[in-house]
């Protein structure tokens, strides 16, 4: 069964997230064979995405979920988080209502203030995921410097909805 949504400290950083599973509090900062997968909150302004150098998306269904994260983390950097419910996937939605997300979202990315920097760590493919039903996933991180918090690793988790397009389907900040 899927959790609800809570919020917790991670390193003193507070990070919103919805757990697949009861247990299941998010990725590692290096992914793994199986990194879970939990949406999160963050900042309000946009920031370009800088690939990290002699890395990038090995497949095509890597680069198409790479796009979508970065399109639905403009969303969110530029405060719409209405349209970042809305154009998530059908899991995500399923998980925590539009305004509940919007609340969550303004109590854990506002303090964290705008991204200053966002640089692409990993992207990785996965098929299985932990408390996730199995499905296409893309496990994608960046080091991301916010105004009050540095160092931060964001990791987005796109999948593959029915309808074949990539959409966000977790994201957590550690």
């Amino acid at each position: 069964m899927i959790s609800p949504s809570t919020i917790h400290s991670s390193l003193g950083v507070a990070a919103l997230s919805l757990a697949f599973a009861a247990g299941c509090h998010g990725p590692s900062t290096a992914p793994s064979t199986a990194p879970s997968t939990a949406p999160a909150a963050s900042s309000t302004t946009a920031s370009p995405v800088t690939a990290a150098s002699a890395q990038g998306p090995a497949s095509a269904d890597e680069a198409v979920a790479q796009s979508a994260a970065e399109a639905w983390l403009g969303l969110v950097d530029s405060g719409s988080y209405p349209e970042s419910w809305t154009s998530a996937a059908s899991l995500f939605k399923g998980l925590v209502d539009q305004g509940q997300w919007e609340k969550q979202l303004n109590g854990v990315r506002t303090p964290l203030g705008k991204v200053l920097s966002r640089k692409l760590k990993a992207v990785r493919f996965a098929t299985k995921l932990p408390g996730a039903p199995d499905g296409q996933y893309v496990v994608v991180q960046y080091d991301t410097s916010f105004a009050n918090k540095q160092g931060a690793v964001e990791t987005i988790t796109p999948m593959k909805d029915p309808d074949g397009q990539w959409r966000v389907s977790g994201y957590f900040i550690k």
